[in-house]
């Protein structure tokens, strides 16, 4: 089931206790950023920030903020493997944690995600809403500071992803999420194939076969400043070529 959300803001329940989940190759000038900003929109909720090994030194620095702050924690993986292992990993962790996670969310590194929508998209979580998907496509979302290119090849997979797929969800390729611990413990982790930009629409298509409520909640989604996009030509195609193999391995979601 797929669900417009449309509120902005609004207190979070005092029982709910969520996770970031925040993936990082490469993003040592931007880590301390994008920690304080959490922060400074959620003061409670802890972030895990998930390390691939990066050579520029990520890794330390994120052991360096944990060591200072009980809130902070690393997952150190060996190598880049693509953003779908590194979330099937920190899905994994957030689960195990002993400070029992009730939510999960997917957020990037670079501040392209704005942490003040952390609170109105983990109110929804707490109220109908099984997973919520930080969308760009519906009312009151949008893009900031992108090419005509990127601005086409982003709407134009969510539309093709939409077609071949046959939900209504309308930004299958958002990066901003927030899962209710439940849907993770339901979904069969193990199964998930992809590895790049296909890693988010199996994850929405999942979840929707399994009867979940997936809603979307409008975000404005501004490039980068700092640092360069992971997008690549590789990675769209894997979307591409995702979505069939999905189409052909699950039934339909439920209407």
């Amino acid at each position: 089931m797929v669900v417009l959300a449309v509120s902005t803001s609004g207190p979070t329940h005092p029982s709910a206790r969520p996770v970031v989940l925040v993936p990082t190759y490469q993003e040592r000038d931007n880590l301390d950023l994008v920690l304080d900003a959490i922060f400074e929109a959620q003061p409670t909720v802890h972030v895990c920030i998930v390390d691939d090994n990066s050579p520029d030194g990520t890794g330390a620095l994120a052991d360096a903020r944990a060591a200072a702050d009980p809130r902070v924690h690393v997952l150190h993986r060996p190598r880049k493997e693509g953003l779908g292992p590194a979330y099937l990993d920190g899905f994994r962790w957030a689960l195990a944690h002993p400070h029992a996670y009730t939510h999960v969310f997917e957020m990037d590194a670079d501040l392209s995600h704005d942490p003040r929508y952390l609170g109105p998209m983990l109110e929804r979580a707490q109220q109908d809403a099984d997973v919520v998907v930080g969308s760009r496509w519906v009312p009151g979302g949008g893009i900031d500071g992108w090419s005509a290119w990127r601005m086409a090849i982003s709407r134009g997979g969510s539309m093709y992803s939409r077609q071949v797929l046959g939900v209504g969800l309308r930004d299958l390729t958002a990066g901003f999420l927030c899962y209710r611990r439940r849907v993770l413990e339901t979904l069969p982790l193990h199964a998930v194939r992809s590895r790049g930009y296909g890693f988010q629409i199996e994850m929405k298509y999942r979840a929707l076969v399994a009867g979940f409520t997936v809603v979307e909640h409008p975000i404005v989604f501004p490039d980068r400043v700092r640092g360069q996009s992971k997008m690549s030509m590789r990675i769209f195609l894997e979307g591409a070529t995702a979505v069939w193999m999905l189409r052909r391995a699950l039934p339909r979601p439920p209407r």
